[in-house]
């Protein structure tokens, strides 16, 4: 398991110095983290989340948006009528509810086609992993600025510590 304190050193580290989003309990601890820091800046709503991270970077900033898999939704027309016409770039730190159809009902849906649903939209996304964090975050830097687009790095339960068991 990543520490979450770990977790947000490393997307400092590359570059990241905006952080926004909606609660999750799997980004629980990120979340904690930056809130400790002071460098989260919360959302009601995860379209507003991603408005807010092209506003940061036409400011100056390399946003990061945390929300889980079923904000996506929300996000879409933001996503793709702003940030992927205008080519505004940012992290999707995406919660993962519902993977392999293990967690409440409601994530189920979104949970099994959420990755479709990047790929349509044309949006990279990796799922992180213990294993290859390195490379992930690598990718991540390198795609998110190279490419000028949103990037999703999709987070399954128990990759990143939360501040739940």
């Amino acid at each position: 398991m990543i520490d979450s304190d770990d977790f947000v050193q490393a997307l400092q580290d590359i570059g990241f110095d905006f952080f926004t989003g909606v609660p999750d309990t799997i980004l629980g601890g990120i979340i904690a983290v930056l809130g400790e820091r002071n460098l989260y800046t919360p959302a009601v709503r995860e379209d507003e989340a991603v408005a807010m991270a092209a506003g940061a970077y036409l400011g100056g900033k390399i946003p990061a948006v945390l929300m889980q898999n079923s904000g996506l939704g929300n996000a879409m027309n933001v996503l793709m009528s702003l940030h992927l016409i205008y080519q505004i770039p940012c992290l999707l730190v995406i919660s993962w509810r519902g993977f392999e159809g293990k967690d409440a009902p409601e994530h189920l849906v979104m949970g099994q086609t959420m990755t479709q649903l990047l790929e349509t939209i044309q949006i990279p996304c990796r799922t992180l992993s213990t294993e290859s964090v390195v490379d992930d975050l690598k990718w991540t830097a390198q795609t998110v600025m190279s490419q000028r687009v949103p990037v999703a790095l999709l987070l399954k339960k128990g990759v990143v510590k939360t501040v739940q068991p």
